[in-house]
């Protein structure tokens, strides 16, 4: 059976975002993709979604993309964070 939390989101967007808000700095994408176990094209696509929400921004220096939750993001991310917890 599915974990409670999957009923109500999307697995890996939800957890990408808690994983950027946990420890609160910037990360790169191909270390979050291992971080919530997807492909890192599928994580990217992920990315750009969350970004057209405004919900991370991403910070390029020299080749790499930092990637970094807005305060809008924060807030998401706590949110879920905390439902994630409530029906676990």
């Amino acid at each position: 059976m599915k974990d409670n939390f999957d009923i109500f989101f999307r697995r890996k967007p939800a957890l990408m975002m808690i994983a950027l808000r946990k420890l609160a700095r910037v990360r790169y994408g191909s270390v979050l993709a291992k971080e919530v176990d997807c492909t890192y094209s599928h994580a990217v696509k992920i990315l750009q979604t969350l970004e057209t929400l405004g919900l991370v921004t991403f910070e390029k220096q020299g080749r790499i993309k930092l990637i970094k939750l807005t305060n809008r993001g924060i807030e998401v991310a706590d949110s879920i964070s905390s439902i994630k917890q409530t029906v676990n």
